[in-house]
């Protein structure tokens, strides 16, 4: 579950709250592809915008469609106590694992950070993958946090937030000294994912996993062999788009590209963040040729 490539599908949504159809056909087509796993309410999943109750939805929705593919559900919140009834919610949904993510509006301090993990893991009874991502949760994990909560039995994976070579590779180095061998390293953020595999990162939380999985599961395949040149070669073709995700943010494109494929009818984004602007989808969508070639 916490190996090669976890692909983060979009949730579409429909006037009534989520559409768990094309949610479930999204989640078919990524079991066809042969991802590894599914994480469903991550960042590109809408989690910090949908209720208790979509969230729950959503959650069957994947664990019914996934088949025997592990499905990790986002189970983040403001709060400990929403965090602990998303917990409830994805395990009796059939959860193989939570992607566990500490968001706060006032700063934490270390000891806050590590407490709400303790709580957690206390509550739960699958595995656990620490999401490390401090653009969007203004949490920032030291390595000595990380050691703290990769000793919590639950504690499986991190996910990293992707950097350039040799930075990723030099603290995926400083972590796997610090952490127990059981506790795999992922890495975030597209543009870096080749790299990072081939690093030594175990898996890529993967965006364009959940939107162009046959791409996605390709370049995985390709670095996990230690092919460079044909992991490279795969990568070359998607860069723009990462080039877009770093303009535009990733949800934001993840959400359009996800309409100009036929997996959802609307932009499945909430206010206040908008969809992209007219020019923007324009870009994106002059793209498509480029990355749907292997699909």
């Amino acid at each position: 579950m916490f190996t090669g490539l976890s692909a983060f599908p979009v949730t579409p949504l429909s006037d009534s709250g989520v559409d768990s159809g094309r949610l479930s056909r999204i989640v078919e087509r990524l079991v066809g592809a042969g991802v590894d796993s599914i994480g469903a309410l991550g960042s590109t999943g809408s989690y910090p915008y949908l209720s208790t109750a979509e969230r729950a939805q959503a959650a069957r929705a994947v664990v019914s469609a996934a088949g025997d593919v592990p499905v990790i559900i986002g189970v983040g919140a403001l709060t400990l106590s929403g965090v602990l009834r998303n917990v409830d919610a994805a395990q009796a949904a059939g959860a193989s694992g939570l992607l566990v993510s500490v968001m706060t509006y006032q700063p934490l301090t270390d000891e806050e950070v590590v407490g709400f993990f303790e709580d957690v893991a206390a509550r739960s009874s699958v595995p656990i993958c620490v999401y490390d991502n401090p653009g969007t949760t203004h949490v920032t994990f030291t390595d000595s946090m990380h050691e703290r909560i990769a000793a919590l039995p639950q504690v499986r994976s991190i996910k990293l937030p992707g950097a350039p070579v040799p930075a990723f590779t030099d603290r995926l180095g400083v972590l796997r000294q610090a952490v127990p061998d059981d506790v795999t390293m992922g890495v975030s953020g597209d543009a870096f994912a080749g790299d990072a595999l081939l690093g030594g990162a175990d898996v890529w939380y993967s965006v364009i996993g959940g939107t162009l999985p046959e791409s996605a599961v390709a370049l995985t395949r390709a670095a996990q062999r230690g092919d460079r040149a044909e992991a490279d070669a795969i990568a070359a073709p998607l860069a723009p788009l990462w080039e877009l995700f770093a303009r535009y943010g990733s949800y934001r494109v993840a959400a359009h590209l996800a309409v100009l494929l036929g997996m959802a009818d609307t932009v499945p984004v909430r206010r206040p963040v908008r969809p992209l602007a007219d020019a923007a989808i324009a870009e994106l969508q002059a793209l498509l040729p480029r990355f749907t070639a292997v699909r």
